[in-house]
């Protein structure tokens, strides 16, 4: 058994004018399987805009790929790379996934991404989508991303071999290949193409704390059982989150016997020394109940270039305590996915009630004649 020597080419010796890569799906890259120990001593380097999760190193390979590329001055790059959907969205706000996102869209290499059919693969399927990357934009290019919906470009195979029963063709890549040329000029009209800013992608996400109201529209006060392990670092995160009186009514065992305790928490008072005063001598914690504002803890997520708070204001509609955006080293950071399949959506009206039905007498009138076609 040889293990597999790795990457042979290192950037600081090697780069590209032209790369392609079809890099296996899903595999895993972390734990003592993988290559994690490898990768990790390029995190500050190759890998320096994000790792994405160990069980799918697609974005690792892309960034091998953006490593190597050959800088405008001489000549520059240009990269295709076959992914499956996961790169395009998986990751929430500043995550691997998405900071790779935004490394790549802020950098401006990301060109274009042509959405191909699915049951192309052997092994698979899935739909999968070709990106198109390069540091050498033209102006017309340059700021914007071109999505290509070749869904419906391909032929049935001829004869099935596995999961493959599609292919495309010399006239189905021809197709694609006059839409990425044509499309970025003015005016160009084509329902499978579409050009979008590269902020576009960009997105704010809002930790909210709102006031949930009662059936009077009033701001809301719940008593319930504390779920929670009753401590004082509890008790503190609490006081910090409510900013607000919180009520407690604590039944404990005081040398074998049973007793209530209630106090009061202000957002002034000492929680810690608050909570051992009630508990001073207590033997064991039978159930605590509470008393405070009914506060809603959420996350929204905001499309870039919306105000944020008139967003917040018009879409929850309930008096707000307080709103953060997701923050990396102390900065709020935009979060990025790609969504190809929401900006080619196409509604469809559901069939009439008459048509299904008739449909459904002619399966049942046929399920008929294959049961008598049994019986005789």
């Amino acid at each position: 058994y040889s293990r597999e020597p790795g990457d042979q080419w290192p950037e600081t010796k090697w780069r590209f004018h032209r790369m392609l890569s079809n890099p296996p799906f899903g595999v895993t890259w972390g734990g003592k399987d993988g290559y994690e120990k490898e990768a990790r001593k390029l995190e500050r380097t190759r890998y320096q805009a994000g790792m994405p999760r160990v069980n799918d190193g697609a974005l690792l390979f892309l960034q091998t790929m953006l490593a190597k590329m050959a800088p405008v001055a001489q000549g520059g790059s240009r990269i295709a790379i076959i992914f499956n959907g996961s790169p395009l969205s998986n990751g929430d706000c500043g995550s691997g996934e998405s900071e790779i996102r935004r490394w790549i869209l802020e950098h401006d290499w990301l060109d274009a991404i042509v959405m191909l059919p699915d049951q192309l693969f052997y092994n698979t399927g899935i739909f999968t989508y070709v990106w198109l990357l390069r540091n050498d934009k033209p102006l017309s290019h340059q700021g914007r991303v071109m999505l290509i919906d070749a869904r419906r470009q391909f032929e049935k195979e001829p004869k099935s071999f596995g999961n493959k029963r599609n292919r495309i063709t010399d006239t189905h890549r021809a197709w694609i290949e006059a839409r990425y040329r044509d499309g970025w000029a003015e005016g160009y009209a084509d329902e499978q193409v579409k050009i979008f800013a590269r902020e576009s992608f960009a997105y704010h996400k809002v930790s909210v704390v709102f006031w949930q109201t009662d059936e009077h529209d009033q701001p809301a006060i719940v008593t319930e059982p504390y779920q929670k392990t009753f401590s004082a670092a509890n008790l503190k995160k609490e006081q910090e989150f409510h900013a607000s009186d919180l009520s407690f009514r604590v039944r404990l065992m005081v040398k074998g016997e049973e007793k209530t305790v209630a106090f009061t928490v202000t957002s002034k008072d000492n929680a810690a020394k608050k909570f051992k005063e009630a508990l001073a001598g207590a033997d064991e914690t039978l159930a605590v109940e509470w008393t405070h504002r009914h506060y809603v803890q959420d996350d929204e997520y905001i499309p870039h270039g919306e105000d944020i708070a008139a967003f917040l204001t018009r879409e929850i509609a309930k008096p707000i305590i307080r709103w953060e955006e997701t923050r990396k080293d102390g900065k709020p950071i935009l979060g990025y996915e790609i969504l190809p399949n929401k900006y080619f959506y196409r509604y469809q009206p559901p069939r009439p009630a008459k048509e299904l039905l008739a449909e459904f007498w002619r399966l049942e009138k046929d399920a008929e004649k294959m049961l008598e076609g049994l019986t005789q």
